[in-house]
């Protein structure tokens, strides 16, 4: 790459970083305040080209600048009513509860905007006034794209003008740092939050917007600029405006010098550095939380004494417990029986189980051990990954792979868990992300040996379990073994010191608690289990496929876990159940299935605010104390 290429590509990054700031800093700026994981930020950027593709289309060229601004004005006032409607009403929920409902926003979203302008890419036209180009160093350079570069210092400076000249300004900075202080102050803490959301959705919808000539309005765009401001966040340090630029401005940079790069070779070797924009911004976030976990330009966070609120002690299963439980699995035992007619309904009983096991395993890291992760799909496709290559490759029985794969996920929990139990909070959950996409990139890269995006196939059980309720009894009885498993060590003196550590670090470290020691070896059990879940999903499906490991995944265990419940032991599996069954069953019956799911989901965390296994345990304490 010469000289002019360098520039035109470090011009490329500059106007890419302009609307990854302006998502950013709206998202900043309601985790700074709200502490809500909004997941539905990126949706609102979708929505801003969307609707600004709409009013051009509609009212014609000439609309195109008011069209922008009213774009955004229209998803700022969506994002006022949001929070009014439903997130003002669960803000006594725990925080990752109502990541649920922001989740189950996306669902809407996304099925509303297909109803609305259809599957196809949508293109807008060319910005009036900037459907030219300039040369720099002899190549043309789109005059749009340097509208855009500017863009982002404008906001950034506005952005600072407002906070820091303004009593809304003054108020916003106060409860980023204390919003508990700020209320007790007289603040109406409930209008400055929707001031707050309403003015992250409008900067969101207006980095989209601002997109509109340049890349096509599609579906796919809320999850992958989600992830994309979720990085830069936590890169330039949550709250931080100035750190969201800088950090938009270096992931933007690298990711375009390595577009521009494209093959080098070096020492003989080839290496395509394009496919490293896959990955690139989540290696830079890794490299970040590992060195200065409180981002760039973030301040670091003092020490907690009382890091969340402290449970009752765990009892053991009382009479009634045990019946139940020993009712349910002589009924899972039979149902092979029952569903003899419909094979369906073992496969999908499979599917349950699987998912059943996965999210307990992910509600051990989280609940007991208050260790919340977002990539927690990296072990259960390391698992599948692990068995399917034994047995294709190495060419070992599907009984030996079975048992050594989740041992190929304990290694990366091993390897990845050292890092990560030395954060906590967001950033710990954004360090299992990064690890997660890393991971998804290598496996969806590495052609040779994963099969790429293709993934494996013909990784079928052994021909004892061909009939598949065969399979689902061994299925059955290896999560049933698993689950017990899981409890026991929350029984064990291991599974107390787990819970000490969540509760109080420091008190924990006192009384001579290895607490890091402790997390790490929670982490490495959480994998092991994923991966004996991703294994069992494999040899079910006889395929594998880098979904498995994908975002996706990892966030489907999160509603899991959350709609279950997090306080109790049940809650995983209540809430794997309920949210697979409702999956397929919806899926089967509307082409809006993700609406309807995401409206059910809704509704579940408006009623149910705990968790359905939390509101059945609630309601239980209650009539006892009655």
């Amino acid at each position: 790459m010469d000289l002019s290429g360098f520039v035109v590509q470090l011009l490329n990054g500059l106007a890419g970083a302009s609307s990854l700031f302006l998502v950013a800093a709206g998202l900043s700026l309601i985790f700074g305040v709200t502490r809500i994981v909004n997941f539905a930020h990126g949706s609102f950027f979708m929505l801003g080209i969307y609707v600004a593709y709409a009013i051009v289309d509609k009212l014609g060229p000439g609309w195109f600048w008011p069209g922008l601004a009213l774009a955004a004005i229209g998803v700022g006032v969506l994002g006022a009513l949001v929070e009014v409607l439903l997130l003002r009403r669960i803000y006594r929920a725990p925080e990752l509860f109502q990541l649920l409902a922001t989740f189950a926003l996306v669902l809407v979203i996304k099925d509303a905007a297909l109803w609305l302008w259809g599957p196809e890419d949508l293109l807008g036209p060319r910005a009036p006034g900037f459907t030219g180009s300039v040369e720099i160093l002899g190549r043309r350079f789109p005059s749009y794209d340097l509208l855009l570069i500017a863009v982002g210092p404008i906001v950034l400076g506005l952005m600072w003008l407002l906070l820091t000249r303004t009593r809304f300004g003054t108020l916003v900075r106060a409860a980023t740092q204390d919003r508990e202080m700020v209320s007790a102050l007289g603040v109406n803490q409930a209008w400055l939050f929707t001031g707050v959301f309403t003015l992250g959705a409008l900067l969101a919808g207006l980095g989209g917007a601002l997109q509109l000539p340049r890349e096509p309005a599609n579906l796919g765009l809320d999850l992958v600029t989600i992830g994309n401001a979720f990085v830069v966040v936590v890169v330039g340090g949550m709250g931080s405006i100035p750190g969201a630029y800088v950090a938009a401005l270096l992931i933007a940079e690298i990711n375009a010098m390595c577009v521009g790069l494209g093959n080098v070779e070096l020492f003989g070797l080839t290496f395509n550095f394009s496919k490293l924009t896959l990955v690139a911004e989540f290696l830079v976030m890794a490299v970040v939380l590992v060195v200065r976990p409180w981002g760039l330009l973030g301040r670091p966070q003092a020490p907690s004494r009382h890091a969340g609120p402290i449970e009752a002690p765990l009892h053991p299963a009382g009479k009634g417990l045990k019946i139940a439980g020993a009712a349910l699995l002589a009924a899972l035992v039979l149902l092979p029986l029952v569903t003899s007619g419909s094979p369906y309904l073992t496969v999908l009983a499979i599917d349950l189980l699987t998912a059943a096991l996965f999210a307990a395993s992910l509600h051990f890291i989280m609940g007991p051990a208050g260790m919340h992760s977002f990539g927690h799909a990296a072990y259960f496709g390391l698992g599948a990954y692990g068995a399917a290559l034994l047995v294709r490759s190495l060419h070992l029985p599907m009984e030996v792979a079975l048992i050594a794969a989740p041992l190929a996920a304990a290694a990366g929990a091993l390897l990845f868990g050292w890092f990560c139990v030395r954060l906590s909070g967001v950033y710990l959950a954004m360090l299992t992300l990064a690890f997660a996409q890393i991971v998804w990139s290598v496996v969806f890269q590495w052609d040779e040996v994963t099969g790429g995006s293709n993934g494996l196939t013909g990784v079928w059980p052994s021909e004892w379990l061909a009939d598949k309720r065969m399979y689902y009894g061994l299925t059955l009885t290896l999560v049933v073994i698993a689950v017990l498993a899981l409890r026991r060590m929350l029984f064990a003196p291991f599974g107390f010191a787990m819970r000490a550590a969540r509760d109080s670090v420091l008190r924990s470290d006192a009384i001579g608690i290895d607490v890091k020691r402790v997390q790490w070896v929670a982490f490495i059990a959480a994998g092991l289990f994923a991966g004996l879940a991703g294994a069992l999903f494999g040899f079910s499906k006889g395929s594998i496929s880098p979904d498995a490991l994908a975002v996706g995944r990892s966030v489907d265990g999160l509603v899991m876990v959350l709609l279950g419940g997090l306080q109790t032991l049940s809650g995983p599996l209540v809430g794997a159940v309920t949210f697979t069954w409702l999956q397929d069953t919806v899926a089967r019956n509307t082409d809006y299935w993700r609406a309807l799911l995401g409206g059910i989901v809704l509704l579940l965390v408006l009623v149910f605010p705990m968790g359905l296994a939390g509101f059945v345990k609630q309601r239980f304490q209650r009539e006892e104390a009655t």
